[in-house]
């Protein structure tokens, strides 16, 4: 979701700013503009001509800690790298900027970033130990499926395969995970395989937090389509129908659960698997009766 900075944080943004949302709290610092990849289908992100992608200079990104540490050294607690895949920076370059933080910023307690799972091929668990020895703590993960028809349908650049491989290395060098599915993205004709594929690459990593997104398309979607011409849209029963399949077939032990994000129609939280079978009975009532489920009104749904 975008973010809005103070005018007095001196740091330059390029809008629009995105962060997730439990981010909200966080100083955003860009150390790269837009996103490496910028070839998935359904994500709009980052395709404004202004966001094409470019690593920030060392002295950039640097300046601007040192000088938002003369400003709110003190007041700062958690410090989001943005853009869209800050993890694509050498390990030599992450490393300086979390020692920049460290010694500019000292009340920071928390530090992450998104990843693209691409980002970590050429990285190694001993150099993600080193970045979380450094203070990055939480990567935000947008796996999206689990399914390779799906990831090829939308240009995902990804597979089942690299999605688990990538969140696996970030699991042994213990760096928080927080993977995103997009609720839908596989329309009717891949929606059960999206929603099994899905649970099973969950259930494969056991990420430390896990949520789901409804797939949208404020801009439109004829890019989306392009590379997709079959999809059509789960309605909203169609939505509850895939999101019961995916939360039956987890098998998860201590993951937090947010199904809350602005796009969705029924909020959800729990820990799976403790409130498995409460989630579980939240989304079939919904099912069964959704003018008594509480459901997000239409107006207020969105990015």
């Amino acid at each position: 979701m975008p973010a809005t900075m103070p005018a007095t944080i001196p740091i330059r943004y390029v809008e629009p700013v995105f962060r997730p949302p439990s981010e909200a709290q966080s100083l955003i610092l860009p150390v790269t503009d837009g996103c490496s990849w910028n070839e998935c289908t359904f994500c709009e992100m980052y395709t404004a001509p202004q966001k094409a992608f470019r690593a920030r200079t060392e002295d950039e990104v640097l300046a601007s800690i040192r000088h938002t540490g003369e400003r709110y050294g003190d007041q700062i607690r958690r410090v989001f790298l943005a853009d869209g895949d800050a993890l694509v920076l050498p390990t030599r370059r992450l490393l300086a900027i979390l020692a920049a933080i460290r010694e500019h910023l000292p009340a920071v307690r928390r530090v992450s970033s998104y990843c693209l799972a691409r980002n970590l091929k050429k990285k190694t668990v001993a150099e993600l130990v080193q970045l979380r020895e450094a203070g990055l703590a939480m990567v935000y993960l947008g796996a999206e499926s689990g399914d390779d028809a799906v990831l090829a349908k939308v240009n995902k650049g990804e597979t089942c395969a690299s999605t688990v491989d990538a969140l696996t290395k970030l699991g042994d060098a213990g760096i928080t995970r927080s993977v995103m599915i997009l609720n839908g993205l596989g329309g009717q004709v891949l929606s059960d395989q999206h929603a099994d594929h899905s649970a099973r690459l969950a259930n494969a990593t056991q990420p430390e937090y896990l949520s789901t997104l409804v797939v949208s398309f404020p801009q439109g979607e004829a890019r989306f389509r392009a590379g997709f011409p079959e999809w059509e849209p789960l309605d909203q029963t169609g939505l509850f129908h895939e999101m019961e399949r995916f939360l039956s077939q987890l098998e998860l032990k201590r993951t937090v659960f947010r199904s809350d994000h602005a796009s969705n129609w029924l909020v959800l939280k729990g820990t799976l698997g403790a409130d498995k079978a409460r989630l579980l009975a939240q989304i079939r009532s919904a099912i069964a009766a959704p003018e008594a489920a509480h459901l997000r009104p239409a107006w207020a749904r969105g990015l």
